[in-house]
């Protein structure tokens, strides 16, 4: 089983910055894609950006592209999303994401259904 703990959500300000992390356990992170998805109030979750199990590949909505980055640190377990130039519209809970590395991520990355662990997720509230 893995295990997946969000952090690092709070209220900023529009303009501002925020790093989320995911620490995960029980299994070989390195074994794992991550993914990040959001759930604002009243919609669907959605996808924010994925990785690939050694970090060189990476993928992001088209929301995120320029203003979010995601990255990993093998070494300490743990998924980053580093949030910049932060939006009223991008307040939501934050969900961190992983499935076994496979082919299939590089096919599937943006699907929730590619994911069968997930965290219980961090709110972000971008407001003035």
């Amino acid at each position: 089983q893995v295990q997946l703990v969000e952090s690092g959500g709070g209220l900023v300000q529009p303009g501002d910055s925020l790093r989320l992390s995911c620490a995960v356990s029980g299994r070989t992170f390195s074994d794992y894609a991550m993914g990040w998805f959001r759930q604002a109030p009243g919609k669907e979750r959605e996808f924010v950006a994925s990785i690939n199990w050694n970090g060189d590949n990476t993928y992001y909505a088209v929301s995120a592209k320029g203003r979010f980055t995601i990255s990993r640190d093998n070494a300490k377990n743990t998924v980053y999303l580093q949030m910049n130039s932060l939006k009223p519209e991008d307040t939501a809970v934050y969900y961190c994401a992983a499935e076994r590395q496979s082919p299939l991520f590089y096919y599937n990355y943006g699907r929730q259904s590619s994911y069968r662990y997930w965290g219980q997720g961090t709110q972000v509230t971008v407001s003035s």
